[in-house]
């Protein structure tokens, strides 16, 4: 008992800016855990989903004993921010819709909620347990590296048949092109934060965006950076300049492969990979949606549940907002606009300009995404990232009284 108390006490268990790097690692590289447990291991793809549930069960008890007991920050704090009543009025609105979902599985839905709960959970314990501007910036620091991960991976991975990254059944080329686009948000973030040597992260991530040839991802992307670097005070007019020029020249060397992949989706046809196809996935979600226009049909009501398109079988909307309405209707149109608004209005009031812009441009990016993709159960910007920023961003106010309170010891 002794010995277990000291593990726990050790400064490697209670330092939350290491913890804090490992959970940013972790929310990152999950996205490849089934594809490992698949092809490396042989192992069914439930083995890998259950994998990554059961850490993430980990992490949030290891984030919660940490937070445990006098800390930096109180709870009430933290629940009465805007963004995070959003967050958590979200999280008990699609839980209830368990008891109407039409999931073919509502264990597994059960089980993926709680994931996406527990991913909240362990950004409050964190930002609990220890200087927020730390902890954000050790979490950022680790999505990085998992994203660079990622796309190391994906990089050696055989092409699929459309010559996109990926892996045809276990990992598409726009969730590499999303968690990339992503990451190079929070590089650029942590630049910003007088960390320089996270540049070469961005590259990186970026050549590896334009390697996945995710459209969505790419134009969503291109649109948020050029939205900062048209308005950003703080970048010389000669780096802009250089920066132009950089991406000129690295789509000069993809464009062999970018007319390759052309003529593959031009000769698609009407698959449902294509634009021609989402407007059919629209049509179909839309009017099941209107079954039940004002609660939804609720979490995970899509996978296995509307009908394949041949042999595309249709995960969600690919559609931010029409896969609200059809997961919880009226009701989950409001709340998205709720989180979004709430997120915006508190980035509006910053006085950091640098901080400002870069964040403008991720919603820029979010909502051009959202137009044509989403995610299976959370929003496209991740209830914890809203979760994080919302939360660290009250700290960078320039205000001479602390947005948090902080607890006295006992």
């Amino acid at each position: 008992m002794i010995a277990s108390a000291t593990l726990f006490d050790s400064p490697i268990i209670r330092s939350g800016r290491v913890l804090s790097m490992i959970v940013g690692f972790f929310f990152s590289f999950r996205l490849i855990i089934t594809l490992i447990s698949v092809r490396g291991f042989h192992a069914d793809a439930q083995v890998g989903a259950a994998l990554g549930i059961a850490l993430n069960m980990f992490l949030l008890g290891w984030t919660a004993f940490c937070a445990f007991g006098p800390a930096d920050v109180s709870y009430q704090p933290i629940l009465q921010a805007a963004c995070v009543r959003w967050v958590v009025g979200y999280l008990c609105f699609s839980v209830c819709s368990l008891f109407w979902t039409e999931a073919m599985s509502i264990s597994a839905a059960l089980a993926y909620w709680t994931a996406m709960a527990a991913d909240v959970a362990i950004v409050v314990f964190l930002l609990r347990a220890d200087d927020s501007d730390e902890v954000s910036l050790s979490l950022m620091k680790g999505y990085v590296i998992g994203s660079c991960a990622v796309g190391l991976l994906a990089w050696v991975l055989p092409a699929q048949s459309d010559l996109r990254l990926g892996d045809e059944e276990l990992l598409g080329p726009n969730q590499i092109g999303y968690l990339c686009a992503f990451a190079i948000f929070f590089a650029q973030y942590l630049v910003i934060k007088q960390a320089p040597k996270w540049g070469w992260a961005a590259i990186l991530l970026a050549v590896t965006l334009v390697r996945s040839l995710s459209k969505t991802s790419i134009i969503a992307f291109v649109f948020g950076e050029v939205l900062i670097l048209v308005f950003s005070k703080t970048i010389r007019r000669k780096n802009k300049v250089i920066i132009a020029l950089f991406v000129s020249v690295g789509m000069a060397a993809f464009l062999p492969l970018l007319e390759a992949y052309y003529d593959v989706y031009t000769n698609a046809g009407n698959q449902a990979e294509t634009l021609t196809g989402r407007i059919g996935i629209w049509a179909v979600i839309f009017d099941r949606a209107l079954d039940h226009p004002w609660i939804g049909h609720g979490f995970h009501s899509v996978w296995k549940v509307i009908p394949s398109f041949g042999l595309f079988e249709a995960r969600h909307a690919h559609n931010e907002v029409l896969q609200q309405f059809y997961a919880y209707g009226v009701v989950g149109v409001l709340m998205l606009a709720g989180l979004y608004f709430s997120l915006y209005d508190q980035v509006r009031k910053l006085e950091s300009q640098p901080i400002k812009i870069l964040l403008f441009g991720l919603l820029l990016f979010v909502a051009i995404r959202g137009l044509t993709d989403t995610e299976v159960f959370d929003i496209s910007l991740p209830l914890w990232a809203i979760t994080l920023l919302s939360l660290s961003l009250r700290g960078t106010d320039s205000s001479p009284s602390r947005s948090f309170q902080r607890e006295e010891s006992i």
